[in-house]
């Protein structure tokens, strides 16, 4: 908690530590050059020595090779192009949510039907749909049959969705998911 009262939120950043210069120990390196051509295999120091002569750095690109790759580049602008590519990669990732749709046992047709077209548009952006069927005060005694109003949503949307987990009743309401047909 911060000063305020508030949770904070830490979010991990995923970034992998390249070993540039004179922190790569390892005795032989297989090398590319600036323009990604070969070099062939050659010991650190001279590969050093290369990436000094050219005003470069020496990044071990890939330490689990046999030997490990390293090539001759400007490491800040690797590192730059490094993160737009992870940003780039993070737009394109869809992230399906779970929306929810509430419904009560004594709801009419034509509020039912708003309440599909809701859940249709829902399901076309590719979220989940969690349907809840509420209950209040005497409404519990008629909990069987308030079952079909359920059924029926589930019924209508059948040409996008099928049904990820079916009516299972939960407290003081009945809940079901809807997913998108694949």
């Amino acid at each position: 908690m911060d000063i305020l009262g508030f949770p904070l939120i830490f979010l991990e950043v995923r970034t992998i530590d390249y070993l540039i210069n004179e922190q790569i120990r390892d005795k032989e390196v297989r090398v590319i050059g600036a323009e990604g051509n070969q070099l062939g295999v050659m010991t650190a120091k001279e590969a050093q020595h290369l990436a000094d002569e050219a005003g470069l750095d020496l990044v071990r690109v890939s330490p689990n090779a046999q030997p490990p790759v390293c090539r001759i580049i400007d490491y800040s602008k690797f590192r730059y192009e490094q993160t737009r590519k992870e940003k780039a990669a993070k737009k394109k990732q869809n992230i399906v949510e779970i929306k929810e749709v509430r419904l009560s046992p004594n709801i009419e047709e034509n509020d039912l039907n708003t309440k599909i077209s809701q859940a249709r548009k829902f399901l076309t952006k590719g979220n989940r749909v969690k349907v809840t069927l509420r209950f209040r005060g005497r409404e519990l005694a008629y909990v069987n049959q308030s079952k079909v109003i359920l059924d029926s949503f589930a019924e209508k949307l059948s040409d996008i969705s099928v049904v990820d987990k079916p009516a299972k009743f939960e407290g003081r309401s009945m809940i079901m998911f809807l997913a998108v047909k694949r």
